[in-house]
């Protein structure tokens, strides 16, 4: 390829779009992600790594035993498109469990390689140039970057403090006419804030106005705590026609690798997601399929139990960072801290903290510019901590943390 030619493809839709999101350097060239970086000097120098949201520990026994078990009975070939019939109808049946909500498992529930697929099908298959997809601000980094795939344009809706809430004025502001997506995440990552009621109920009157769909990213549903309650976006009045709602098995059952994701809604949008779908993956992980309908079919002892124990794992990591001169933002749900580095420090913008904490006093944390686009919203000092990892893990990154610079 001419070096005219290769110049040109950088100037195509999507290229644009995601450059201007801060994902592309200016030719064009993939830009490393910031979770790469952190992970890398945790290797480095030894540091604990309260970076990716990961968990460093193994799933329900029953889960892990069911796909052992797949495995070895020789489930290990290609899975029906839609996902094996178990597992669909586990889904359906644990939305009617939790929600109420009744969905057809035959044509209403679509199984995807995580739940990172399912937002990308989703919004490949329904936005395109000329639309807006409109997402919260801080943002999961797939929305900007899908969204410039599909050579949309992204509008954010800012979150602001206390507590991570947009206001009625820039919703308001943010879904027009143009918007033919907007994508919502609560509990929500990564400030681990869980939106007001009052705020979804007028996103889901604006979407209802201008004809746009919800995209409701729910992968958190299960980690909520202090007695709240997860309520989707589908049960709203009005929502249920015009929602596709998100989950997977990654979060609650600590089954990241898997990648065992799901979209509801329906029918006529999910046919417009497997029509995308079909060209990424086509299926995937069929021996891990069965094991998370048997998880997802569980006790709700044995769901109350992990979002106990991380729970727990917050309030530890919460207390260590406001002893150690943190101011901390409460987490509602997910498995997230954000925090603002004691200015006595001296450390600098939020990415130049991030990578100082790293090397010393060897702590990992993410900044939470990285969730957010060049010369946004976003705190330009904040981090984020992440709590899924075991006790004595957190501990030594409070201990080191509370040691340094005293």
């Amino acid at each position: 390829m001419s070096a005219e030619a290769a110049g040109a493809g950088t100037d195509r839709p999507w290229i644009r779009a995601a450059r201007a999101a801060g994902l592309l350097d200016a030719d064009g060239s993939a830009r490393p992600t910031i979770f790469a970086e952190m992970s890398a000097l945790a290797a480095e120098h030894g540091a604990v790594n309260l970076g990716q949201g990961f968990p460093d520990e193994g799933a329900p026994a029953a889960v892990l035993a069911a796909a052992a078990a797949a495995i070895e009975s020789g489930v290990n070939q290609y899975p029906p498109g839609r996902g094996i019939a178990e597992l669909r109808h586990a889904i359906a049946e644990h939305q009617q469990r939790f929600y109420g909500l009744t969905l057809d498992p035959a044509t209403q529930v679509l199984v995807t390689a995580g739940a990172t697929e399912a937002l990308a099908a989703s919004i490949l298959a329904l936005a395109g140039p000329g639309d807006d997809v409109v997402t919260l601000e801080p943002f999961y980094d797939a929305y900007a970057a899908v969204t410039g795939l599909a050579g949309a344009r992204h509008v954010t809706i800012p979150l602001t403090e206390p507590g991570f809430q947009p206001t009625p004025a820039a919703i308001d502001a943010a879904i027009t006419d143009r918007t033919r997506i907007i994508v919502l995440n609560s509990p929500h990552n990564p400030t681990g804030s869980m939106l007001a009621l009052e705020h979804v109920e007028r996103i889901v009157a604006l979407a209802a106005r201008h004809d746009a769909v919800i995209v409701s990213d729910e992968v958190y549903e299960h980690l909520v705590y202090d007695g709240r309650r997860h309520v989707p976006v589908a049960t709203l009045p009005g929502a249920a026609e015009r929602t596709l709602t998100i989950s997977s098995a990654a979060k609650t059952f600590a089954v990241t690798g898997w990648k065992i994701g799901w979209v509801t809604g329906p029918a006529t949008l999910i046919d417009a997601v497997l029509g995308v779908k079909q060209w990424l993956t086509y299926v995937n992980g069929a021996p891990f399929q069965g094991a998370i309908a048997a998880g997802l079919r569980m006790p709700d002892e044995t769901f109350a139990a992990l979002r106990e124990t991380l729970q727990h794992r917050r309030d530890l990591l919460a207390a260590g960072l406001v002893e150690a001169g943190f101011t901390i933002s409460p987490t509602a749900g997910s498995y997230f801290i954000v925090a603002e580095p004691p200015a006595r420090l001296g450390l600098g913008g939020a990415a130049a903290s991030a990578r100082a904490l790293a090397v010393d006093p060897g702590v990992v944390a993410i900044p939470l510019s990285a969730f957010g686009r060049p010369g946004g919203p976003v705190s330009a000092t904040a981090l984020r901590f992440a709590f899924c990892k075991p006790e004595a893990s957190i501990a030594e990154a409070v201990r080191r943390l509370q040691a340094y610079g005293r």
